[in-house]
């Protein structure tokens, strides 16, 4: 069973989508349709941009999106049985199932990413990534740290990255470090993302979700807040307003993935992140790109 999977924020490099946009001319017009959709062509800074420019949220989650999403669509062979993203990776995951639009899905990213911008700018927070513990010694030492401080992405056994304010990652990360931990990384973030501290973002986000038409979709969507499969457009909504202040659950999505019958993870975007940590998660899955 094939199962094609969808990379968020830091998958992102300078040059992204180029070789599609100038080898396929149905890439071609949807690039072209995101430029008029946006505002100001995104592509210009994806394909000749630096990675400064690449880096800024309001710029690299539509980019991620428009990349991973246009080679799905324009690929002759795409059929997906089942689809799960990583963080900004559910929004091209709803439209490879055709929960979303091309266009409702590019505005819900752009709203998205404006959103988060916004947090980040109200209150200082970042994240680390954790290597080397028990995910359950890092939800501890969280619980039992003073500031605001969260695991936010599970992405595969003995990774795990943690957000919250500045403070609190810095005071987690030397505590992490004593506990065992083999490396504490603080990450080049604009903030706290998938923690409390993104609750402004989530208010806003969720007017629009709630104001966005979503079609039942052809195949089911493994959704980061609960790791399990979701077909109800209401459900899928729900979860996806959760988002934004729940955990990635990653590790648990691929598991039951593959409980429920996936045998090879096809990764639909810029890079190879995903493919990795599927084969962390279970050695004998077949991955690949599109």
């Amino acid at each position: 069973m094939r199962a094609y999977i969808y990379p968020g924020q830091g998958a992102q490099f300078p040059g992204m989508g180029k070789e599609l946009y100038e080898s396929n001319r149905e890439a071609n017009a949807l690039f072209e349709q995101a430029n008029e959709i946006l505002g100001f062509r995104i592509t210009d800074i994806m394909f000749a941009g630096t990675e400064d420019e690449l880096r800024q949220t309001k710029v690299t989650q539509p980019a991620v999106f428009l990349h991973s999403v246009i080679l799905s669509l324009t690929h002759n062979d795409f059929k997906p049985e089942m689809v799960a993203g990583h963080s900004l990776g559910e929004f091209s995951a709803l439209v490879a199932n055709k929960a979303l639009s091309f266009e409702d899905g590019l505005k819900l990213v752009y709203q998205r990413a404006l959103a988060m911008q916004k947090a980040c700018e109200l209150t200082p927070s970042t994240m680390a990534a954790i290597l080397g513990l028990d995910d359950e010694v890092v939800e501890q030492i969280c619980a039992e740290t003073d500031e605001v401080v969260v695991a936010a992405n599970y992405n595969c056994p003995g990774q795990l990255v943690i957000s919250g304010s500045v403070k609190g990652i810095e005071t987690a990360c030397d505590k992490m470090l004593a506990a065992g931990a083999r490396r504490a990384l603080p990450l080049t973030v604009g903030g706290a993302f998938h923690s409390p501290l993104m609750e402004p973002a989530r208010v806003e986000l969720q007017a629009a979700i709630e104001a966005t038409h979503f079609e039942t979709p052809v195949c089911p969507v493994y959704q980061n807040a609960t790791a399990k499969p979701a077909t109800d457009t209401a459900v899928i909504k729900e979860n996806l307003i959760k988002q934004l202040t729940s955990p990635v659950r990653w590790t648990q999505s691929v598991q039951h993935m593959v409980a429920d019958g996936a045998t090879h993870f096809i990764e639909s975007g810029p890079g190879k992140v995903l493919q990795g940590l599927v084969k962390k998660i279970h050695r004998q899955a077949e991955v690949s790109g599109l």
